[in-house]
């Protein structure tokens, strides 16, 4: 059907100067990421390229800065330290467009790495649990090499590829990386309160992966006919799916199905969206279109944020000028929930951190970035309550924004911020 070949073999096809895509998330094809770090030593100035992935990144070692340089367009906990080191780049891009850079040609691809099922009957491969812009990826690339996996649950959607498309196969049978979920806690679940109670029936979901959005699902047990339209999803779903609470019968784009771009949680959540045809898997020009995303009525967007400013602004991808993650997907659901009709656009985050330094803020670190805008924002959600900004004045929103702070900073950002004013 097809031959397969050991990673080293197939990696052999990786030259010098070379442009790399490697497959996001859970899909993260270790096998051959292992084998292209192993030739560090023979190979110089490869750039790869990379959403978040889960696993190892060896090839991020600071010690194989001249054979390897990340150029990353979210950052993960794996690749954070080549910023600072000097052997990894951020790039700003939202995720609905990220296709764009390889279908315009802006980044020319030399070399795509790609974790698939096993080929059907008819030969086509499922690129399973992580979509985004792999698609893109191999229609660009001139070489497509795939970690053909037993393990690899085959989704439905658009993730679907002959085998054809692929130039080299790897076989393995590997359980894919796991992220469980630890149980919210108190505060956030005050936090998932507060958001569940903004959530109507008939709403479609948008929420990442996390403690506050799992707090949030826990509390929508009670609810009615919701739908799922969102860039990724964890476990927390499935029981709201087999309940009927999530059956997406009110959607009106990809009516019955529950869409995403990629999938990261435990084997059960691997297990239940294997072959199965409710959960439908496109592109992230696909799902986080706003275009798209405001078709679906009372469209409910639910994202986090390092820091929000007292008139609204929210950074969620550095903290100050060191960059810590990336634009993502936000200002993509962000807007679609907020031109969705009856939609809500919502950040939630708890009102300080571990060490005690608020999150609500009278302005944003020297260098912060903004990546949702003041006029973007439906809703903040602290532990401390929910405030409403569309519409209000600068004059309100600080009002409603210090109201929930944490109490013990609530003065101090207040007298912070019109300071502030008066120089």
């Amino acid at each position: 059907m097809y031959k397969s070949v050991s990673a080293e073999e197939a990696l052999k096809a990786v030259k010098s100067n070379d442009r790399i895509y490697i497959q996001a998330a859970a899909a993260a094809p270790q096998l051959l990421i292992n084998a292209l770090a192993h030739r560090h030593e023979e190979l110089r100035n490869v750039e790869i390229c990379q959403l978040h992935t889960e696993g190892e990144a060896p090839y991020a070692n600071p010690e194989f800065r001249e054979s390897f340089h990340v150029n990353c367009f979210f950052i993960g906990k794996n690749v954070r330290h080549t910023i600072k080191a000097g052997n990894g780049s951020y790039t700003p891009v939202f995720l609905s467009e990220l296709p764009l850079l390889f279908k315009r040609r802006i980044l020319e691809l030399d070399v795509v790495l790609i974790h698939v099922s096993v080929p059907d009957r008819h030969g086509y491969c499922s690129l399973g649990v992580s979509v985004e812009a792999t698609l893109a990826a191999i229609d660009n690339a001139k070489y497509v090499i795939a970690q053909v996996n037993k393990q690899m649950p085959r989704t439905h959607g658009a993730g679907i590829i002959h085998m054809n498309e692929i130039d080299a196969f790897v076989d393995c049978d590997e359980p894919l990386p796991v992220h469980e979920l630890s149980e919210p806690t108190a505060i956030e679940g005050k936090i998932g309160d507060f958001v569940a109670s903004l959530i109507d029936d008939r709403s479609t979901l948008q929420m990442g992966i996390g403690s506050i959005p799992n707090a949030v699902l826990t509390r929508l047990l009670n609810h009615q006919d919701l739908g799922l339209h969102t860039e990724m999803f964890s476990d927390g779903v499935i029981d709201l799916i087999l309940k009927n609470v999530i059956n997406g019968n009110y959607k009106h784009i990809n009516r019955g199905r529950a869409l995403a771009t990629f999938l990261m949680g435990s084997k059960r959540l691997y297990d239940y969206v294997d072959d199965n045809p409710f959960i439908e898997m496109r592109a992230s020009n696909y799902t986080n279109d706003v275009s798209i995303i405001k078709q679906n009525p009372r469209m409910v967007a639910i994202n986090s944020a390092i820091e929000v400013d007292v008139t609204g602004q929210v950074c969620a991808d550095s903290i100050g000028s060191q960059m810590y993650s990336g634009v993502g997907g936000q200002m993509d659901f962000i807007r679609g929930a907020s031109l969705s009709e009856g939609g809500k656009a919502i950040i939630a985050l708890p009102s300080q951190t571990a060490s005690g330094i608020s999150r609500i803020v009278p302005s944003l670190k020297p260098g912060a970035g903004v990546v949702t805008t003041r006029a973007h924002v439906n809703y903040v959600v602290t532990e401390y309550g929910i405030a409403e900004l569309y519409g209000k004045t600068i004059k309100n929103r600080v009002k409603a924004l210090v109201g929930i702070s944490h109490p013990n900073h609530q003065e101090a950002i207040d007298r912070h911020y019109f300071d502030l004013l008066r120089h």
